[in-house]
């Protein structure tokens, strides 16, 4: 039951236009357009895709495991389909799982996707594989987490317009294309507690520079995955 309502989950995310447009096609037209065009100012070694790839994985993964996640979630509670699958065989605690199955599904093919284009555009990236994994999980876990708090607490309409929201706003500032160092320091020390920033910081410094493990940034990740699961958990609303 858990890996039908796995794949009838990834069929329907995969045919919804709009979620395609958002998980799949933003990030991978913004990789190609900054990676080209001189707009905003990158920073660290090698060339203007060694710096956007990182960042662009880790909007990749918000999209999906945040706004996507919230909106579709969020409009099942609405319409009832979460209560009826709760008083279905399928215990809820699967449903949820199977959701969580969905998201890493998707984003296996995102990360895939903006690797194949990165690279043919000149990306080179370096680190460990398994440190960048664990960037991915911890943020998948993050995101996944405010998202479901989101859906399950706030009306559908009011889920649309936060999440997509949040989406640009922490698209503008969470150093996904634009430098932390391009804001103030006063406001630079507030956006890096953010999950976006550490995911998209941590995925740089490993991919870009080689660092190791970035342990700050994964500590502000797992601090975010706590807070926002154990969150969900105890506010989310099945109808």
């Amino acid at each position: 039951m858990l890996l039908a309502q796995t794949a009838f989950e990834t069929r329907m995310l995969l045919r919804n236009g709009e979620q395609l447009l958002l998980t799949v096609v933003i990030p991978t037209v913004l990789l190609v357009l900054f990676s080209a065009v001189d707009i905003v100012a990158v920073e660290g070694p090698g060339k203007r895709v060694d710096f956007l790839a990182p960042g662009l994985l880790a909007l990749a993964v918000m999209s999906t495991a945040f706004t996507g996640q919230a909106i579709a979630t969020g409009f099942e509670r609405r319409y009832g389909v979460l209560k009826r699958l709760g008083a279905s065989p399928l215990p809820r605690w699967a449903l949820l799982t199977a959701k969580t199955g969905c998201v890493l599904v998707t984003e296996a093919l995102q990360v895939a996707l903006l690797s194949v284009i990165a690279l043919a555009l000149g990306w080179s990236p370096q680190g460990n594989p398994l440190t960048v994994a664990a960037l991915l999980v911890l943020g998948t876990a993050a995101f996944s987490g405010l998202g479901l708090l989101m859906a399950g607490t706030l009306k559908a309409e009011a889920t649309l317009a936060g999440a997509n929201l949040v989406f640009i706003l922490l698209l503008l500032a969470g150093g996904v294309i634009v430098p932390l160092s391009r804001f103030p320091s006063a406001v630079q020390s507030v956006l890096e507690l953010l999950p976006i920033s550490a995911l998209s910081d941590g995925l740089r410094s490993v991919l870009q520079a080689g660092a190791g493990m970035p342990w700050a940034d994964l500590g502000i990740l797992a601090g975010w995955s706590v807070l926002g699961l154990a969150a969900a958990a105890r506010f989310f609303r099945w109808e």
